[in-house]
């Protein structure tokens, strides 16, 4: 079950909040949350601040599953452009040159990985899962050989 979390008119470019977004779209929510808290852009407190909103916004929606158990991960995250404040700055000659101040909107959608019980990913899962079970049982036991090279040493040594 997914969760939605909204972030609007964030007074940063929609560019340099977009460059965050990419960091951690389609990460596992552990993973991104680690990868934001060392970011240094200056829009990933405000995405991490986001992803824990939606984080709360989705144990609200499943109050019986545990967020460790869940398999949570970013499913989509874009930024929109907000609105656009104009402002005038002063220029040679009496000018005036126009800046604009932007503004974004951020949403995030975080949701649990599931795979069908149909699906191929699930019956891959469960192959690698009865191969790694299999090839531990069926390993073979280790038998101790010494190498020609050290047993030529060591009667070399015992005939000196």
């Amino acid at each position: 079950m997914e969760a939605v979390a909204k972030l609007r008119n964030v007074p940063t470019s929609p560019r340099k909040m977009r460059l965050v977004a990419n960091l951690v779209r389609g990460q596992k929510v552990t993973r991104a949350l680690g990868l934001l808290k060392f970011e240094a852009n200056s829009g990933a407190p405000r995405i991490e601040k986001l992803l824990l909103s939606a984080l709360a916004n989705w144990q609200l929606k499943n109050e019986d599953e545990r967020i460790e158990d869940a398999n949570l991960y970013i499913k989509e995250i874009f930024v929109d452009e907000g609105r656009m404040l104009k402002r005038l700055r002063p220029a040679p000659q009496g000018r005036g040159h126009r800046i604009r101040k932007r503004s974004n909107h951020v949403t995030l959608i975080i949701d649990s990985k599931v795979e069908p019980l149909g699906s191929k990913a699930a019956a891959q899962q469960a192959a690698e899962t009865k191969g790694t079970e299999a090839s531990a049982d069926a390993a073979p036991k280790k038998t101790s050989r010494r190498s020609t090279k050290k047993s030529t040493e060591t009667k070399a040594e015992a005939t000196a």
